[in-house]
């Protein structure tokens, strides 16, 4: 049950990664705040894992293709997931952004129900309708009626399906990638799975924003004393997230994960001072218990 704690401090961790690192979207782009997560949070992963290693008796992981293939689409996906959950946070308030997010849980359970065919009983079928009604209501909150609505609504809406769809894929590859060591320690594999793929977040952004984007690269740098905090609590939370998924499925440690809904907001209501509307509480509340609803279902079948 060590993993309990584990995920719980994990949740903690990434709440306050997420309010430093959205406190620099004003100066950074989308891209750019995502990119202190990984720049600065490489140093602080490496360390790690070197402490982690040398103080382990036994010999160092060899990693196989296996490995570096998880690693790398799970480092991808991350990526992708960061820069939408950033931009959402631009277009919604900090907890409904979180909230958004949090369908990655319901999206990794419907993967596995498409691309594998797993049965859908009646409670997995009442859990995905409350779902989709839940995100409806997080959709709508606060816009006009009528197309114009309609269509301002879509875009947080798709941002917040790709944010989930992002994140699922990367919390199964980095499982995967961590457990294709096959090392007996548990910890070793969570820390140089987290290694590896901090340096290949950050060595890809560094080139692509160099192509796409130049100028963050200095912006960022400029503002290294602000982007140290989201790097050093991104690597803090990203090793309890790798530990707890090396030590459990990643669907039941995202969804205890769940509670970092609640921490959203309340550093949305007392550290940022925004004040969701009933309707995103709603839908929030209804996304939760769906996900929750869905995964006791899972649990339940296996």
């Amino acid at each position: 049950m060590l993993w309990i704690p584990i995920t719980l401090a994990a949740a903690a961790l990434q709440t306050a990664r997420n309010a430093f690192q959205r406190s620099l979207t004003g100066a950074l782009s989308p891209l750019g705040a995502t990119y202190t997560r990984f720049l600065f949070g490489f140093p602080f992963a490496a360390l790690y894992a070197a402490t982690v290693l040398a103080a382990s008796d036994g010999p160092a992981p060899a990693p196989g293709p296996a490995f570096y293939g998880w690693a790398t689409l799970g480092g991808v996906a991350q990526i992708f997931g960061t820069a939408c959950l950033l931009r959402l946070f631009q277009l919604r308030n900090f907890a409904t952004g979180i909230a958004f997010s949090k369908s990655e849980i319901l999206q990794a359970a419907l993967f596995g129900m498409l691309v594998l065919g797993d049965h859908i009983s009646l409670l997995a079928a009442l859990a995905i309708g409350v779902a989709t009604a839940g995100l409806l209501l997080l959709a709508r909150g606060g816009g006009a009626a009528g197309a114009g609505g309609l269509r301002e609504a879509a875009r947080p809406t798709l941002l917040g399906l790709g944010t989930g769809a992002a994140f699922a894929v990367a919390a199964v590859a980095f499982r995967a990638a961590s457990l294709s060591l096959r090392d007996p320690s548990f910890v070793v594999s969570a820390a140089v799975t987290l290694a590896f793929t901090t340096f290949v977040q950050s060595a890809g952004m560094t080139l692509y924003l160099r192509w796409r984007e130049p100028g963050q690269i200095g912006a960022v740098l400029r503002a290294w004393r602000l982007s140290m905090l989201p790097g050093a609590f991104g690597a803090a939370a990203s090793a309890c997230w790798f530990t707890a998924m090396t030590l459990e499925i990643a669907a039941f440690v995202r969804m205890l994960g769940l509670i970092e809904v609640l921490f959203g907001y309340a550093v949305s209501i007392v550290g940022l001072r925004e004040r969701p509307s009933a309707r995103e509480v709603a839908g929030s509340a209804l996304l939760v218990v769906a996900i929750v609803g869905l995964l006791w279902e899972r649990a339940g079948a296996g």
